[in-house]
C-alpha cells in the first residue's frame, strides 16, 4: 500500500475513534462516576501502549524527558477526560462534539 494511502486510512481511523469517544463516555457516565470512567480510559490505555512498546521493543524515554511526559500526561491523560466525563453529565454529546470541532479553530484564530 502507498504511504500516502496508509497516512490517510490511518488519520481516518482516529477520526472514528475520537468520534465515538464522547457517546461512549456520555453512556459510560449515566452509570459510572466520571472518575472511575477516567482511571479506567487512562488503564486502558496504559496497558496497551506498554504492549505495543514491549512488543515492538521501542526504547523507554530518557530520564530528562520525563518531566515533559508528566506535564502532558496529566493534561492527555487526566484533565482532558476528566473534565469532559463531568461536562458530559450536564450536556449531550452532540453539543460537546461540537465545542471540541471549535478548538483548533480557536487555536488557530487565537495561538
Amino acid at each position: 500500500m502507498e504511504r500516502s494511502a496508509s497516512g490517510w486510512i490511518n488519520g481516518f481511523i482516529g477520526v472514528v475513534i475520537f468520534a465515538g469517544s464522547l457517546p461512549a463516555t456520555r453512556l459510560a457516565v449515566l452509570q459510572l462516576d466520571a472518575g472511575f470512567v477516567t482511571a479506567a480510559r487512562a488503564t486502558i490505555a496504559a496497558v496497551l501502549g506498554l504492549g505495543l512498546l514491549l512488543l515492538l521493543r521501542q526504547p523507554w524515554p530518557r530520564r530528562g524527558d520525563l518531566p515533559g511526559l508528566v506535564v502532558v500526561s496529566l493534561g492527555v491523560v487526566v484533565g482532558f477526560p476528566l473534565l469532559t466525563a463531568l461536562a458530559l453529565r450536564h450536556a449531550s454529546s452532540a453539543h460537546t462534539i461540537v465545542f471540541l470541532g471549535l478548538l483548533p479553530l480557536s487555536t488557530a484564530v487565537f495561538g
